[in-house]
Order: C-alpha cells, then sequence, then structure tokens
C-alpha cells in the first residue's frame, strides 16, 4: 500500500508539535533539586518561545564618559590601556576616579513611558534591563551597595521600579534583569578570589541578597545572568538560587534564566543558551537559545567615538531576527542610553524600523516554530519558519527573502527541499507524492504575499520547486514593504 509523502510528513509534523506541546502540560507542581540533572528537566515557558524579539539595555554609570564600551573602569585602570589613559589625561584631572563619574549619571531626561512606548512600538515581546554591570553600581536601591546606587547618587531614581512599572502598565512584554555575578573592584570579591575562593563572603553577603531583592521586589520574568566567568557555579550557589526560582520565588511559573551561571555553564545549563555574545549558528539548535546583540557592532554601552558603519542597518537587524528564529532561536537587541536618559535617534529609528517590519511579517516570526528546513537548499537568502500544526492538518510555511530578485523579479525556492529525502530518519524518497506526484499544486497550494494580501501571486511548480512571480516592485515600495519579503504558503 502506497503512502503519500504528505501524509508522512504532516504525520511527523503533528507528532513532533505534540511532542512540544506534551511537554508543556501543567500537572502536580514538581520540586527541582539544586542540582543540574534536576534544573535541566524543567520545561520553557511557553512565553519564552513564542515571544522571539526582546529589547536589551545597557545603562549605568559607563554611560558618562561614553567612550570605548561599558568596560570602560577595567579598560583604564586594570588593563591600562593607552586609548582611556589619554581620554581621562585629556578631558579630567589628574586625580579623578571612576565614581565622580556617578554624580554625572543624571538621568534627568529619563522618561520611563516613553522608553516603554518605544519597546511596545518596535515589535519586542520582552526587554531586559541591566539592574547592575560589573562596575558595581545598582540601578535601584540595593540595601547591599549603599552609596553606589541610582538613588543614593546620581538620578536620586529608581530606575528598576520605573522603567518596570511603565512597561507593564503601557505594553504586554515581560520584563527581565540583567545581573552581573562578579565585580572588578569589589573587596569582598576580590578577597574571595585570594583565597582561591575557597570562602564566599562575596557571594554571601552581596550577591545572593541582591539577587533575592531583585526577584522579591520587581518580579522581573527573565534573569539574565552574566560575569560568573571567573568562578565555578558552585562557588556562586547558582544551583541553589535556580532551584529557589523554580519552586518558591513569586515568579516560579514564568521566569526563564540564561546559561552564565559559572564557567562551564555556557551552552550547557539554563532554560535558554546564549553561548557567547552576538551567538548566531545558522543551523538548528535543538535546546532554546537567544542572540544578544548590540545595534552598536562595538559596544554594549553608549558611547561618542562612534562613526555611521559602526552601527547595524534596518536590513541587518531584520537579517539576525529571520536567520535567528528560523534555528530556533529568540533575539535580544541591545541600546544604550545616554547618561541623561534618552535613546539616541538612530537607535530610535532601527526600533522603529523593525516595529514597521514584524507589523506586516510577525506572523510569520511570533509563536513560529522551525521548519524541516531553515535555509534554501539552493536560494541561500531564503530562511523558513513554519505556523504551529492546525488542527485540519493544514501545513503553513513562511519563506522570508533577504535579497530582492531586482534582475528578475522572480525566485525558485524549495520549500521541501531539493529532494525530498530524510527526515527524522524516514527515508521519504519513492513513496507516492500525492497528487500527479506533485506536493506542490494548484488544489493544495495557496501562495500569498504578507503586506500585499490583496494581490493574487503569480506562481508555478516543478515537482518540489516553487516558482513566485513577485508584484511590481513599485506595488511593493508603495506598500512600504523592506529589508525583507515574506511569503505565506498554505499547503492542505
Amino acid at each position: 500500500m502506497a503512502i503519500s509523502a504528505w501524509t508522512l510528513l504532516v504525520a511527523m509534523i503533528a507528532w513532533r508539535s505534540g511532542a512540544e506541546v506534551e511537554a508543556q502540560v501543567p500537572g502536580p507542581r514538581t520540586r527541582y533539586q539544586p542540582n543540574w540533572a534536576s534544573l535541566d528537566q524543567r520545561p520553557l515557558p511557553q512565553w519564552y518561545d513564542e515571544a522571539k524579539v526582546g529589547i536589551f539595555l545597557h545603562y549605568g554609570v559607563y554611560s558618562v564618559p561614553s567612550f570605548g564600551s561599558e568596560w570602560f573602569w577595567t579598560n583604564w585602570k586594570n588593563l591600562r590601556n593607552p586609548d582611556y589613559i589619554r581620554f581621562m589625561q585629556r578631558n579630567y584631572k589628574p586625580d579623578f576616579t571612576y565614581q565622580e563619574f556617578a554624580d554625572q549619571f543624571t538621568a534627568e531626561l529619563f522618561n520611563a513611558t516613553q522608553w516603554a512606548l518605544l519597546f511596545r512600538d518596535s515589535g519586542a515581546r520582552y526587554v531586559v534591563l541591566t539592574s547592575k554591570h560589573h562596575d558595581g553600581f545598582t540601578l535601584w536601591p540595593s540595601k547591599s551597595s549603599f552609596g553606589w546606587n541610582s538613588v543614593d547618587v546620581g538620578p536620586k531614581r529608581d530606575i528598576i521600579k520605573e522603567l518596570s512599572a511603565a512597561v507593564r502598565k503601557e505594553s504586554d512584554l515581560k520584563f527581565g534583569l540583567y545581573y552581573s555575578l562578579f565585580e572588578w573592584f569589589n573587596p569582598l570579591w576580590t578577597d574571595d578570589k585570594l583565597h582561591l575562593l575557597m570562602q564566599q563572603h562575596f557571594v554571601e553577603r552581596k550577591v545572593r541578597p541582591e539577587q533575592m531583592e531583585l526577584v522579591q521586589q520587581y518580579l522581573p520574568e527573565i534573569i539574565w545572568s552574566d560575569g560568573d566567568w571567573e568562578a565555578p557555579a558552585k562557588y556562586w550557589r547558582s544551583e541553589e538560587f535556580i532551584a529557589w526560582l523554580y519552586n518558591d520565588s513569586p515568579v516560579r511559573d514564568t521566569v526563564v534564566t540564561n546559561d552564565r551561571w559559572g564557567f562551564g555553564t555556557a551552552c550547557m545549563h539554563g532554560d535558554f543558551y546564549n553561548c557567547a555574545d552576538r551567538f548566531n549558528p545558522g543551523v538548528l539548535q535543538a535546546h532554546k537559545w537567544e542572540n544578544a546583540f548590540t545595534l552598536d557592532r562595538k559596544s554594549w554601552g553608549q558611547r561618542f567615538d562612534v562613526s555611521l558603519s559602526d552601527f547595524m542597518t534596518s536590513k541587518e537587524v531584520i537579517k539576525e531576527i529571520v536567520t535567528t528564529v528560523s534555528c530556533n532561536g529568540n533575539v535580544l537587541i541591545n541600546v544604550g542610553p545616554t547618561k541623561f536618559g534618552t535613546i539616541q535617534p538612530i537607535f530610535e529609528e532601527r526600533l522603529r524600523d523593525m516595529g514597521r517590519w514584524l507589523k506586516t511579517n510577525g506572523e510569520g516570526i511570533y509563536g513560529s516554530v522551525p521548519w524541516i528546513y531553515q535555509n534554501d537548499t539552493v536560494t541561500p537568502s531564503v530562511w523558513y519558519t513554519r505556523r504551529q500544526s492546525a488542527s485540519n492538518g493544514n501545513i503553513t510555511i513562511y519563506a522570508f527573502v533577504l535579497d530582492y530578485p531586482y534582475d528578475s523579479n522572480e525566485l525558485d525556492i524549495y520549500p521541501l527541499g531539493k529532494d525530498i529525502n530524510i527526515f527524522r530518519n524516514v527515508m521519504l524518497t519513492g513513496i507516492d507524492l500525492g497528487t500527479g506526484g506533485e506536493i506542490l499544486n494548484k488544489q493544495s497550494t495557496q501562495v500569498v504575499m504578507l503586506g500585499m494580501e490583496d494581490t493574487k501571486i503569480k506562481w508555478t511548480s516543478a515537482h518540489n520547486r516553487l516558482h513566485i512571480e513577485f508584484p511590481p516592485k513599485h506595488h511593493i515600495d508603495k506598500r512600504g514593504l523592506d529589508f525583507a519579503w515574506t511569503f505565506k504558503i498554505t499547503i492542505t
């Protein structure tokens, strides 16, 4: 008896989707033990996988010199970088200290509502703010950071409180917090290192109290850990903290964590993996991951020693989104606000361009799952996602075209691969391919260009090749469709 390849493909995709859903079915609350073997069994909260796009904010005292990067203090004092030394000699008195920058971190133009509305309009679904970077300065009145926080000095404002409240009031975005485990110059940390990490005074008196304080006061749904690489997870007591997050914290049902909890944990443990800054492998990853990248290619914090070529273009941003989501990732897009509390116009433009693109093409991004192919096997500028399987058995594939075919206005794509061969160890070649030997045919297949739904798309097929003719380019431009173009392919 011949089984159609399409029937088999639909069944296998349904099986995969069923497995994904099954992992999310709520049952009796699981108590996780403070070890990776137990913690790694926790299902990923569904909201994070569906969100796809987040905004990252690096904001702190380093925003005052606005030179080099957010690693200003250690580049100046520890590494003795000549560029930083020269910058300080030319612009500040000889005995000027990094701590004196805090008085100039005024944030007098900071308007949390404006930020929240921009993030909403950008199409992002979550935002992560640096609560404390490696310099130890906190953006809330930490009980463990007297005189070195945004309420005691500088803005005299609880930045986290204001932004979290505005984000939750003005949008549906999830709010998260970045937290650096280590601090370059904290005496408790340097003393622990001198004792070969055999004592944990820094963790007991600084790290753990602040972690608990942040979660209990601000209810972040992302804990984005960093600054972990100089000590193992056992020193940081990371497993204990994460077990508390999952079992007993006020955000236990929705919180997600990344993978920076001690050297050796990257790409190994956590709800999602960052692996490295700007991580984008370009191939499907089995575990949920996140591509954290900066609109300024060279710095996470705001800086003035920058040229136009240092900024990602809007087209490059969209490419990062598409290639990341196609491979089972999320994007976390970083901007660095100014010391005044404003977001530079070039960052705002990129975010608004992104929001405009997502408004049209977002149905292929939000809530999507990887297709059996991520990148087209013949036309490399085409990437795929699919919609969660429909109950009626229809399959919806999204083909994102990153490079417009200006010469011909036509394109060949292979959403099923050039050769239907192996999927999940099942050989499809040689099996009856369905109606007239064609899976892609006029009876079973619909092709729509997102943003041009009222325009009939001309297309033909041969075996599993789909030849698509774009609408006239001036019609596309009139609709404001730019950066990448999406075709929605529905097969019944």
